[in-house]
């Protein structure tokens, strides 16, 4: 008798892609957070030479890895910075969120991690753990039911998949206390992601507020007082901004639409 058996291919639980924006040319950031990137990308690309012709490898075997974690609040640019570092390294993404790791199975979360490990590997591929402080919060001392096993079981296993890591790893959080010690003695670079100061959030609504909008008054001045009115706006926020104050000037006329300060004056009060 012949049985048929039908093949199906599990699904991967992360995404594996390309970009082609970098961070020099795409992110802006704080003088003090650009600095820290550029060193950390620095050792990443003189470590032969401290490593192996220096011979520093014999005495920091953690070294042959690069693990950054940044944190800020939300809408910053942290998520945006990972991607743009992966373009500046030409390496591919690998973009992970705690609800693509996460599964129903028993054990299945602890294996997509290893997964994620080695597809970075395969890939030479920058791994990217987004509101990692769910994952590198303390493991449970208490363990009283199945779920707190499963956690205990995810970060033992994230924590041996670092150690035997060759490649780069970037964590995000807007939580970085919650982080278990274990966690933070690993990591090389904590790069803080602050509110865009005045000088920050003029550069922003400069890129944000593309050329193709049409004004009814003067840029320079828009902005200007953009930056001034918008003062504990996150990037993220200053975009929502936009999105608002473009319909409203259409709304108030469609056949020759200008923006005008109002508009956007209006938008950020709200």
């Amino acid at each position: 008798m012949n049985i048929k058996t039908e093949y199906v291919e599990e699904k991967s639980p992360y995404e594996l892609r390309s970009t082609k924006i970098t961070l020099e040319n795409e992110v802006i950031l704080a003088p003090e957070t650009r600095r820290m990137f550029e060193e950390a990308i620095g050792a990443m690309r003189h470590h032969k030479t401290i490593y192996t012709d220096w011979g520093f490898g014999a005495v920091d075997p953690m070294g042959r890895n690069m693990i950054l974690n940044l944190y800020g609040p939300p809408g910053t640019g942290k998520t945006l910075a990972a991607e743009a570092l992966a373009g500046t390294l030409n390496r591919k993404y690998i973009h992970i969120g705690i609800s693509e790791l996460e599964s129903k199975y028993v054990g299945d979360t602890a294996k997509n991690i290893a997964s994620a490990f080695k597809a970075a590997t395969n890939e030479n591929a920058l791994l990217f753990f987004d509101e990692a402080d769910t994952l590198l919060g303390a493991r449970l001392s208490s363990v009283t039911q199945g779920i707190d096993n499963e956690i205990n079981a995810m970060r033992s296993t994230l924590l041996i998949e670092l150690e035997r890591f060759n490649g780069v790893v970037v964590f995000a959080t807007n939580f970085a206390k919650n982080y278990d010690s274990a966690f933070v003695s690993r990591i090389r670079y904590h790069i803080e992601f602050k509110l865009p100061d005045l000088e920050g959030r003029k550069q922003l609504w400069n890129r944000l507020l593309v050329t193709g909008v049409p004004l009814g008054e003067d840029r320079v001045l828009i902005i200007e007082r953009a930056a001034v009115a918008s003062d504990g706006l996150s990037g993220r926020e200053i975009r929502t901004v936009l999105r608002t104050a473009f319909p409203r000037a259409l709304v108030e006329n469609s056949v020759d639409p200008k923006v005008l300060w109002i508009h956007l004056e209006s938008a950020i009060d709200d």
